[in-house]
């Protein structure tokens, strides 16, 4: 969503407002390498954990890997074109491959931040039955867990593979550009804005409230329900203490995600509503970086969330290291 923003709004001409101090792209480039680094390994021992230890090969464990993958696609396809931009503000490989390139960098951080969003979703789902229906069968079981994985990867990528045509290297005077050519290649009748907003509207803000209704349905439920002492050997009250605390390790991610990209919907939001903002006003370029660095965050604290407040994680870590 913001690498499409930062995209739209710098595909037009190189801009010369990423030409910084050196002081300010070493900073720059040390917070987006921190970034990448967290986000790789944190991610990969999720998967590693998830992968190696039976016990944690459940539902909710499942969706929070497809999670990390994601996680770990955005700033592998996103950081370098960022930090090329800080000294260059130009397509360095043209041709084939450049042109491949241009369209995968505007695809995929996109693609994988709707495979998150719909993980959200599914992890809320899941919880929701778990919480609220106990004793039926789950809402997403194991076989069905494996066809919604695989379900959110082709959607996002359908909804959003008219990047792959729309985007597209232009040659200008200060070098190549990867731009958006919305019109040129679907008709002057067809709206990048409406598309845009259809997108936002559908894969944002709609999950976001769907999810909030979700967890506020299973706060009322562990609500009405007595709190489990912690001497108590029966075997119901542990199990609703253990869907409090995977609840509550949900209900952070969820939270990080919204904090993280919420920034990046509304400034999108307004921009494409409204026009007000002016391109090539260097001010709103280094908004438009920053809220961009806030959605990049998000990579990297998914899987210090599920360190941190999930006990499980943190003991299969520390048996990866025995």
């Amino acid at each position: 969503m913001s690498q499409d923003l930062n995209n739209t709004m710098n595909g037009t001409q190189p801009s010369s407002c990423y030409w910084n101090p050196t002081e300010k792209r070493i900073g720059t480039i040390f917070a987006l390498c921190l970034i990448v680094l967290v986000a790789l390994v944190g991610n990969t021992v999720i998967g590693i954990i998830v992968y190696k230890t039976k016990t944690m090969r459940k539902t909710i464990n499942f969706l929070i890997v497809n999670m990390a993958m994601s996680d770990l696609l955005i700033p592998i396809f996103w950081i370098p074109r960022d930090v090329q931009r800080l000294y260059i503000n130009s397509w360095l490989i043209g041709g084939p491959l450049g042109q491949a390139l241009c369209k995968l960098v505007a695809f995929l951080p996109p693609v994988c931040l709707v495979v998150s969003i719909q993980s959200l979703v599914l992890i809320a789902v899941d919880r929701f039955g778990a919480v609220v229906f106990p004793l039926r069968s789950p809402l997403i079981s194991s076989k069905l867990c494996s066809f919604f994985i695989l379900a959110t990867w082709i959607i996002a990528m359908a909804v959003y593979s008219p990047y792959l045509f729309a985007y597209k290297l232009v040659e200008y005077p200060g070098g190549l550009v990867c731009g958006l050519r919305w019109k040129e290649v679907f008709g002057e009748s067809s709206s990048f804005v409406h598309y845009a907003v259809t997108m936002l509207t559908i894969f944002y803000l709609i999950p976001l409230v769907l999810i909030a209704i979700l967890y506020i349905i299973i706060y009322i439920k562990l609500k009405s329900q007595k709190i489990p002492g912690e001497q108590s050997a029966n075997a119901g009250q542990q199990r609703q203490q253990r869907e409090r605390n995977v609840l509550k390790m949900a209900i952070a991610i969820v939270l990080g995600f919204a904090v993280c990209w919420l920034p990046v919907a509304i400034f999108r939001f307004i921009y494409l509503s409204t026009h007000t903002i002016q391109l090539r006003n260097c001010l709103i370029t280094n908004v438009v970086y920053f809220v961009n660095c806030m959605g990049l965050v998000n990579s990297a604290i998914n899987p210090c969330i599920c360190l941190i407040l999930s006990r499980n994680y943190r003991n299969k870590l520390r048996a990866l290291f025995r």
